[in-house]
């Protein structure tokens, strides 16, 4: 049976010259990037998958910079651009009671405690103290729900459930 991963972050760009590269984090485990960890890398139409070994990880404007071993300049970490980072299914990392894969999370329908459909969860930020849930939301722009314990009430990944205390303006 194939390999299943599952998308840990984003190779957006090189920096540097030493072989450096821009990674957009899709995970809360930061530790998936220590150094001397595994990850697997493919890209859009490439159906390889090449396993790598983080050599250094540091965080720089907002984003992790990583190098891998046998990738030391510039011009061999380009070949890694707009690939996709993984970790095998099978060894997701540690969750404490309330915490989420993303994986779970995502696709989720969201209903307020009143129970009105608000819409799907798109995609999952994470610009610092707290997790941002996207919800696509029908003939309306996306809703950002905060992942806070104030506003989300219950969460459900078997039954894909998720509903909301919604604070005042949030889904406007």
């Amino acid at each position: 049976m194939d390999q299943e991963y599952l998308n840990v972050g984003k190779i957006i760009n090189t920096h540097g010259i030493k072989g450096e590269v821009k990674v957009k984090r899709i995970t809360d485990f930061e530790e998936r990037f220590e150094e001397g960890n595994t990850l697997y890398w493919t890209n859009e139409g490439n159906e390889q998958v090449t396993e790598l070994v983080v050599g250094n990880h540091r965080i720089h404007k907002g984003f992790d910079l990583l190098t891998f071993e046998g990738y030391p300049t510039v011009n061999e970490a380009e070949s890694l651009r707009d690939g996709m980072l993984m970790v095998e299914k099978d060894n997701p990392g540690i969750l404490y009671e309330d915490e989420y894969y993303f994986h779970e999370i995502i696709g989720c329908y969201v209903y307020t405690t009143g129970g009105h459909y608000v819409g799907t969860i798109k995609e999952i930020l994470t610009p610092g103290a707290n997790d941002v849930w996207v919800v696509e939301r029908e003939g309306k722009g996306d809703a950002l729900i905060p992942y806070i314990e104030d506003v989300v009430t219950y969460i459900d990944v078997v039954k894909k459930s998720i509903i909301i205390e919604p604070m005042e303006g949030l889904l406007d």
